[in-house]
């Protein structure tokens, strides 16, 4: 029975922190869910994503059913979460670990995170798995467990193109708070890994042996609507003769609406044709006008990325995922492709599908945000309490719970960095990874075990 209640706890809690699946009555999707899932079910290889997130959910769903993938993203988390409590605690009990989850459950985004068949996942389980494989003593990981943790992080940095700077900047932090080399060799072991599966894939499937071979079309939505990129169309139009110099003065000043609406300049030219994957098109161009407007602009293009960074920062909030509208209409056309018709049947009636869902969640969602300052506070408070080396804690045990507490602050500072000033603040950037302040002030408060538990857990 003790053999048992482990891997039972850690079931229990994974099916507690995708609870809003089941109020809903099936995975929240996105509209990206659709390209996700077209990278097998076609098979598509998608211009704008990687070709990471797709196979891992055909990995589960195979052209049967939505909720195995959800499980395991459940099953994923509940497991790290299960992972990080032995390490910081010496050991992980059943009844804690459920009271751990079923407090982030309650009072955090994780669930709605952990319930949306999206890539965000990833975003907090590259900041639990790299502290582990950088900060976790010798003794408290089996090597069966570090390989799991290494594949689990080159897959979750791969998995969407902000990752990487995250991970980066994960990387050093684990080399200023370690000061030694090994630690850090393991946590950019996985960082690497990623890289060369970016290349790779992109290789294979876009013939460009590229991390991201259009990404420049995404960074130039962005510094249009910021406003260098604009001004640089300007002044350099129409000697340059750029394809964007018909729209020098007038462009659009919202990257979404640049890179998505149907009569954005990407997506239709100067006489109103369609241009039928524009933003590829558009990519050899894009590259030479970021290249000019860093020339042009560099201290422009910094205080921009800031601003968008502090804005990204503080909009954390469960909600831009839960609309009918957020679901778009490209997610039942793969279902009515791949899937057998009770799924479809399932996605129909979904409180999603009919609008019902940001109703019926919110109510639930008030506790989030002083969950958030909560966290914050007591997650700073610890940082100033480690750093200073008060306290009674052993020496390697400060160290730890101090790269613990660092990792994840830096983790939520540099996902707001990225998506930020990469792409365009949207709460779902932020709301995947601001639930791990919450996480570390509770993980904290929980009594140290005796260190022998570490291995029998």
């Amino acid at each position: 029975m003790r053999r048992l209640a482990a891997p039972a706890a850690v079931l229990a809690a994974a099916l507690l922190l995708v609870w809003p699946a089941f109020l809903n009555r099936y995975p929240i999707l996105f509209s990206d869910t659709g390209a996700f899932l077209a990278q097998t079910v076609e098979p598509l290889m998608i211009w704008d994503k990687p070709w990471i997130y797709g196979p891992l959910l055909h990995l589960f769903h195979w052209r049967q059913t939505l909720w195995l993938p959800l499980l395991a993203q459940g099953l994923v988390v509940s497991h790290l979460l299960w992972l990080v409590q032995r390490v910081l605690r010496g050991g992980a009990t059943p009844a804690a670990h459920l009271l751990l989850c079923a407090s982030l459950a309650a009072l955090t985004a994780l669930p709605w995170v952990a319930a949306l068949l999206m890539p965000d996942v990833f975003a907090p389980v590259v900041v639990l798995a790299l502290f582990l494989i950088g900060f976790a003593p010798h003794a408290a990981l089996s090597r069966g467990e570090l390989g799991y943790l290494l594949a689990l992080a080159t897959l979750g940095i791969a998995a969407h193109l902000s990752h990487i700077p995250l991970a980066l900047a994960l990387v050093v932090l684990t080399l200023l708070v370690a000061r030694r080399l090994a630690p850090v060799l393991w946590a950019a072991l996985p960082l690497g890994l990623a890289l060369l599966l970016l290349v790779g894939t992109n290789a294979a499937g876009h013939g460009k042996a590229s991390l991201s071979p259009y990404g420049a079309t995404f960074l130039l939505a962005r510094l249009i609507a910021d406003g260098p990129a604009a001004r640089t169309i300007a002044a350099a139009c129409p000697q340059r003769g750029w394809y964007l110099c018909a729209w020098a003065g007038r462009l659009p000043d919202d990257s979404d609406v640049f890179l998505w609406e149907p009569d954005s300049p990407v997506n239709r030219d100067a006489q109103g044709r369609p241009r039928f994957l524009g933003g590829v098109l558009l990519a050899p161009e894009a590259q030479q006008i970021v290249a000019e407007t860093l020339r042009r602009e560099p201290f422009g293009v910094a205080a921009a990325a800031l601003r968008n960074a502090a804005v990204q920062l503080f909009k954390a909030e469960v909600g831009d995922t839960l609309s009918r509208q957020a679901l778009g209409s490209s997610v039942r056309p793969r279902l009515v492709q791949g899937f057998p018709p009770a799924e479809v049947a399932a996605h129909d009636g979904s409180a999603q599908v009919e609008g019902r869902l940001p109703a019926l969640a919110a109510p639930l969602l008030w506790p989030q945000g002083p969950a958030l300052v909560l966290g914050a506070g007591a997650l700073l408070l610890a940082w100033r309490r480690l750093a200073s080396g008060k306290g009674t804690l052993p020496e390697a045990e400060r160290r730890l719970r101090l790269g613990f507490v660092l990792m994840l602050l830096v983790g939520v500072a540099a996902n707001a960095m990225a998506t930020g000033a990469l792409s365009k603040p949207h709460h779902r950037y932020q709301a995947r990874v601001a639930w791990l302040m919450p996480l570390g002030a509770m993980a904290l408060l929980l009594p140290r075990l005796d260190t022998r538990a570490t291995l029998q857990n």
